[in-house]
């Protein structure tokens, strides 16, 4: 869960989560929507990758990106259990 927390504790990975929730984009698709480096946008994506946030699928020489929200449901699930009121 640590992994999935800080890579949520960024806007740039959050701002890219929400950029991949209306549709799967390549790398340089989803660099081309930021004022900051390549390599930098690769380094948000790494993160991503390894919190499980996201799916990379190489196509031919693309590598296309895509949300994968298990890990959210997962937080979600704990959230509300944490903060359900027990019953009596």
């Amino acid at each position: 869960m640590n992994n999935l927390l800080q890579a949520l504790s960024d806007p740039t990975r959050r701002k890219i989560l929400d950029m991949l929730r209306k549709e799967n984009l390549t790398a340089g698709e989803i660099a081309d929507a930021f004022d900051i480096s390549k390599p930098s946008i690769s380094h948000h994506l790494d993160i991503l990758k390894r919190a499980n946030l996201v799916v990379a699928e190489k196509q031919g020489q693309f590598i296309t990106y895509s949300i994968n929200t298990t890990e959210l449901d997962e937080l979600l699930k704990w959230i509300y259990q944490l903060t359900a009121k027990k019953k009596k």
